[in-house]
């Protein structure tokens, strides 16, 4: 199967890692497990077929605790979209699935590192996301 998309380039927008303090540190380590990875995909029209795509990927606790860190990264991916596509399912499908795909192990590799370097070496992602299984329980 042909790629009906290019990407031209991407790049780290923001990346953010928030502990108030050391007490809000060591409570974090502990509850760690509780954080969840959160993923937020948003897109808009470029001139000439082309695409910005913004996937931010946030690790959040679960529960409601007073002491949290927080964590947040936004890459931006632009793509230029090939001319045969005009079927906006198909847009959709190249957005949401196939370039998430694509960057995926630079998205883990770059956001494993911001909770790697803010203390937390422990974390690691169990599985990698499944953006096709996503889009088509979306469709769904």
């Amino acid at each position: 199967m042909t790629k009906n998309y290019k990407i031209v380039t991407q790049f780290l927008r923001d990346v953010s890692s928030e502990t108030a303090n050391v007490e809000t540190y060591f409570f974090v380590k502990n509850q760690i497990s509780n954080y969840q990875l959160v993923i937020d995909i948003t897109s808009k029209a470029l001139k000439n077929k082309h695409v910005e795509i913004d996937t931010i990927f946030k690790f959040r606790d679960s529960k409601e605790n007073k002491k949290k860190s927080y964590f947040e990264m936004t890459n931006v991916t632009i793509v230029k979209i090939d001319e045969k596509v005009i079927d906006k399912k198909e847009l959709e499908k190249i957005i949401l699935c196939d370039v998430q795909n694509e960057i995926y192990p630079f998205l883990e590799k770059s956001f494993l590192s911001l909770l790697h370097n803010s203390g937390f070496t422990q974390v690691q992602f169990e599985k990698k996301v499944n953006f096709e299984d996503l889009y088509n329980k979306k469709q769904n």
